[in-house]
């Protein structure tokens, strides 16, 4: 039986004349943590929208879960991004994107991903009604309903984009506190300029030029 739960073949990516990625090949198999370093504009973040299936490649093959059509494709992997989008809906309704949940489930997820501490200061806790005030919620506070909204799809892929980025130090260790809980038993793909985020990973590929390079992970110093 064939264990591999994302596929890549050959996968190119043109935007116009300009080859972001180059012809990528990837088995992953079923719970494996995948870790994609690489410099800024390298193609990590296209990879990964492909992976996902936001983004359709340019020739090449993809299968996710047993699925190669986009849109099914995104219907089985939950992504937590560098910025994610918020809505001008209640806390309940940006974590749950229309995901019917029970409301035990909902109240172990808050916990889960840290929020109970932010939720219990708001007017009417998780019903509260963000509007036009989700702009203005700390990098994160955004995150941390970023992880919610993947709990709460529970797929069994991960895909993590540089989500700690533009954290500082305290708010980082809080949210890959977080993420340990999203990601434990599930398939995971996740790039990031920070390698020792990266600790325990079953494989480290460094991209250039768009091509993926496997890289031993004894090899990378942390910085």
């Amino acid at each position: 039986m064939n264990d591999n739960i994302i596929v890549l073949e050959n996968i190119t990516f043109k935007y116009g004349e300009k080859t972001i990625i180059d012809d990528v090949s990837l088995n992953v198999k079923r719970g494996e943590h995948i870790g994609i370093v690489g410099e800024s504009g390298c193609g990590k973040s296209t990879l990964l929208r492909i992976i996902a299936g936001l983004r359709k490649q340019t020739s090449g093959r993809i299968t996710v879960a047993g699925e190669s059509e986009p849109d099914r494709i995104t219907a089985g992997v939950s992504m937590v991004m560098q910025r994610p989008m918020l809505m001008p809906l209640s806390v309940r309704d940006n974590i749950l994107l229309g995901h019917e949940i029970p409301k035990e489930k909902l109240d172990y997820i808050v916990r889960a991903s840290c929020l109970d501490s932010w939720i219990e200061t708001l007017p009417d806790g998780t019903d509260t009604y963000l509007g036009d005030s989700a702009d203005e919620l700390s990098g994160g506070q955004a995150q941390r309903i970023a992880i919610a909204r993947a709990m709460a799809k529970d797929t069994d892929i991960i895909i993590l984009d540089e989500p700690t980025s533009a954290l500082d130090n305290d708010t980082t260790s809080e949210i890959l506190e977080a993420l340990e809980h999203i990601t434990t038993d599930k398939t995971v793909i996740h790039v990031t300029h920070r390698v020792e985020h990266l600790k325990g990973y079953d494989r480290i590929y460094r991209m250039e030029n768009g091509k993926l390079l496997s890289v031993a992970p004894d090899s990378i110093e942390e910085r």
